[in-house]
């Protein structure tokens, strides 16, 4: 199996060449939405590259002055995107023609070559040499452990601009050996439960927390400053306001993949096969999340899903109607089972946070709704921090209690 790996370097581009990259990244996404409107042109959206290369590469070599592989990978972004598209639409889910507006270009092996102090990079006139921009101490850092190491292959690369610099996001891999343990874990595992919300940010079935204080705590400091810099109404503050929008937004995403990170640990410490999320298409209404909120929630859902697809575990959407108000132990839906952040069922007396019930019930209504009886791999209950609930709602202990068993299995880790 493979194991991929993405090492964010910065580069050191003078005027000249950054003009030359700026050129491409504006062809490049010029070609990615000239592919994406001709896919919506039809009485059905086209998502075949093949067809849409047919379609669209001649014109797009006689209109732009990019490599050829340039012209494929806006094709294959383009193609990609549409496809997200047709798949919410087939969930249910609104979704509106892609455009692409964030300054990147996508490059491979012939039009990026890699060494060992710099980078070549393909552009719309001729090739430029960047510098890479490194730690002073390169140890312990993903720069020494798979940028540099004899044991990665490079793949490929996306530039990115953020917060004035150019940033490379390098592509690694390397081959190594399935586990057999954590291939069975996964074939056979859990689910992991998640709620999120606004106080706690992102709640797992096994019983932790990530808080939101972080976030709010950024993210009115930076709506602070937007207004200060509001009131004064110069073109000045109105380029910084700017530069402010791009800090936030690079601060939030760092946050959000330190979240994602740890919890897709959590997925693979505990043999999780699936991790179930809350369906995010109402969620500002039922949750009174402010749009960066739900920005937020996007976001590391699509970092979740991506990183959690290296080891095999799925991720999906689970309606969350009364996931709430549900008693995760017997069963009984009432609004006044919630009381904020408290939980305490009506009828049979069940007590814990509330978000944390919702966790359950996540899982639990994702095992529902996928168990076939018959086993085939299909999960076979939702992960607890020591046991499991079964498809009925009842408590499993482990098998064999590790270094968790005092822990109990109601207990969250705030």
């Amino acid at each position: 199996m493979e194991k991929r790996r993405t090492v964010p370097v910065k580069l050191a581009v003078d005027s000249d060449d950054a003009a030359l990259i700026e050129d491409t990244v504006d062809e490049f996404l010029w070609a990615a939405n000239y592919v994406t409107r001709h896919a919506f042109e039809g009485e059905y959206v086209t998502t075949s590259k093949t067809t849409l290369h047919d379609d669209t590469y001649e014109d797009l070599r006689d209109e732009t002055a990019l490599h050829s592989n340039h012209v494929q990978a806006a094709r294959n972004k383009a193609a990609d995107a549409c496809k997200s598209v047709v798949k919410k639409w087939k969930q249910g889910k609104k979704a509106s023609m892609p455009h692409f507006t964030s300054p990147h270009v996508v490059y491979d092996h012939r039009t990026a070559t890699f060494h060992d102090e710099y980078v070549s990079l393909a552009t719309t006139d001729g090739r430029i040499e960047a510098d890479y921009v490194l730690p002073d101490d390169e140890q312990d850092t993903p720069h020494a452990e798979y940028l540099f190491s004899d044991e990665y292959e490079t793949t490929g690369a996306e530039l990115h601009y953020r917060d004035s610099d150019w940033m490379l996001h390098i592509h690694c891999k390397m081959e190594v050996e399935s586990d057999t343990s954590e291939q069975t874990a996964t074939e056979n595992g859990t689910v992991l439960g998640v709620d999120l919300g606004v106080n706690s940010l992102v709640v797992a079935s096994t019983g932790t927390f990530w808080t939101g204080d972080e976030f709010d705590h950024w993210r009115r400091e930076y709506e602070q400053r937007r207004g200060d810099l509001q009131e004064h109404g110069t073109r000045w503050a109105h380029e910084n306001i700017q530069s402010v929008g791009r800090k936030e937004e690079g601060r939030f995403k760092i946050t959000l993949h330190r979240i994602s990170n740890e919890l897709v640990a959590e997925a693979r410490e505990y043999g999780c096969s699936v991790i179930a999320f809350e369906d995010l298409t109402d969620i500002r209404e039922r949750t009174g999340a402010s749009w960066g909120h739900k920005w937020a929630f996007n976001r590391l859902f699509e970092y979740v899903e991506y990183k959690a697809a290296e080891y095999g575990i799925n991720v999906e959407q689970i309606d969350p109607k009364n996931t709430s108000r549900r008693c995760s132990t017997c069963g009984f839906t009432h609004p006044d089972n919630r009381n904020g952040e408290e939980f305490e069922c009506l009828k049979c007396g069940y007590e814990n946070h509330a978000d944390y019930n919702a966790t359950k019930n996540i899982g639990l209504r994702y095992l529902r709704r996928n168990q076939t009886g018959s086993g085939g791999g299909a999960p076979v209950g939702v992960r607890l921090n020591s046991g499991t609930l079964n498809a009925n709602g009842g408590y499993d202990p482990p098998a064999e209690m590790s270094a968790r068993a005092g822990v109990h299995a109601e207990s969250p880790r705030l």
